[in-house]
């Protein structure tokens, strides 16, 4: 699919989700900073959520979050089928596009949920949630499986996103301007940061499924409770906290500034990895040079 163009409204789309993920995550960042710096409960997204619905308008701003949500899910959906992120149709490039509509209905999902947050429905605090429904899971046949799936799919994404950082990935899909160039080290680790608390999440969802305890099992809010508990955890915690205010802000650049092959006019757009590849090129023709 390719060769196809996707349909315009993909862009807006893309924006409204990048968006929503930015304000959620730059709010989760600003809670951890306040915990690492002032003590108090550390806070997950549901937190973070509850947070955002408490602020003037708060109740509308969540609606918009939540469609938010559902839009970058769709994207992630159209992203695949059009091979907009140019992953080819080897295998490799399907299970790569494949991924990409995992995340979509993970996200739709949280769209949803958030949805119910807004209406007052649900949206606890409490930092047990992750243990309540490992606990059905393990409860249901082959659950114990289906949990260790989750937990290597969550460690996987962990390990992605702290690559994707360390080895500044993400610059294929943004534009070069001055801008981005002066945000790149917050963005790159945003990405490390967020893959560290991400991969936590993924190992103790592993120890509740080896070991048929849910207690086990931790959201984001218990896995930046359990790095404030290490040694030096609260200066770890403000580190980390930087870094999921970075990665909230590495979603707004997205939704600002991502080039997206086959649908917007991208050929005369140069992004940062091509901006960079080009510099190291001179640097080699000048050292040759002299």
């Amino acid at each position: 699919m390719a060769d196809q163009r996707a349909p315009d409204w993909v862009i807006p789309m893309m924006r409204a989700g990048y968006s929503a993920r930015g304000l959620v995550y730059l709010i989760l960042g600003g809670l951890t900073m306040s915990a690492a710096l002032w003590g108090g409960n550390t806070e997950g997204t549901e937190g973070a959520l509850q947070t955002l619905r408490d602020a003037p308008f708060g109740q509308v701003l969540l609606w918009l979050v939540a469609f938010g949500f559902i839009c970058y899910g769709i994207w992630r959906f159209i992203a695949a089928y059009f091979d907009l992120e140019n992953r080819g149709d080897e295998e490799k490039g399907v299970l790569q596009r494949l991924a990409l509509v995992v995340t979509g209905l993970i996200h739709v999902g949280l769209g949803v949920g958030m949805a119910t947050v807004a209406m007052g429905v649900g949206g606890s605090s409490g930092g047990d949630g992750a243990s309540d429904w490992t606990a059905k899971v393990l409860q249901m046949p082959g659950g114990k499986w289906i949990v260790g799936i989750a937990a290597l799919g969550i460690l996987g994404a962990g390990i992605h996103y702290v690559i994707k950082g360390w080895k500044k990935k993400y610059k294929r899909y943004i534009q070069n301007n001055e801008k981005t160039q002066k945000l790149e080290p917050l963005l790159r680790w945003g990405f490390v940061s967020y893959g560290i608390v991400l991969a936590i999440v993924g190992v103790f969802l592993g120890f509740a499924a080896i070991n048929s305890d849910p207690s086990s099992a931790m959201g984001l809010g218990g896995a930046l409770d359990y790095i404030r508990g290490l040694t030096g955890g609260r200066i770890l915690l403000g580190v980390i906290a930087l870094g999921i205010i970075g990665f909230g802000v590495e979603n707004f650049v997205e939704a600002r500034y991502r080039i997206v092959p086959g649908v917007d006019d991208s050929s005369d757009i140069q992004s940062m990895a091509q901006a960079a590849k080009a510099k190291a090129e001179s640097k080699a023709r000048a050292a040759t040079a002299g």
